[in-house]
């Protein structure tokens, strides 16, 4: 009678190649996981650091052939720029569209502009800031 041999055959339960490939992919998602966090983390502190102009409207009045619209600005202290600022008719029509140009030394300015329209408009919206 034969004993049962208590030894696996060689190859079949091993996994020293897989070993190494499973290191290798595992070195290559850390990379490349690493590096998509840089990134990520570069994009959002070029949004947040960099944009130095915001603004909000804070009222329009809508007259017959202009708009006067309070607008609050804040920005860095020696930084220049413009908002640009559209009205549109009830319809939808776009009736107004202007940059208005900022600058100084203030870092919150506070002011009333007026939005020349061809047609009474009805709405008055902020479509952005930049820095000069």
């Amino acid at each position: 009678m034969s004993t049962a041999s208590t030894r696996l055959p060689e190859g079949r339960y091993g996994r020293s190649s897989d070993e190494r490939a499973d290191r290798k992919l595992k070195i290559a998602g850390a990379v490349l996981g690493a590096f998509l966090l840089a990134l990520i983390g570069y994009f959002a502190y070029h949004y947040v650091a960099q944009n130095k102009i915001s603004a909000e409207v804070i009222t329009f009045d809508a007259q017959k052939d202009a708009v006067k619209v309070h607008l609050e600005v804040r920005k860095d202290a020696d930084t220049s720029g413009y908002c640009t600022i559209r009205s549109q008719s009830k319809d939808g029509a776009e009736v107004g569209r202007a940059d208005f140009r900022f600058g100084g030394h203030a870092t919150r300015i506070d002011r009333v502009v007026t939005l020349r329209t061809t047609s009474e408009g009805t709405t008055a919206e902020l479509l952005g800031c930049h820095a000069d």
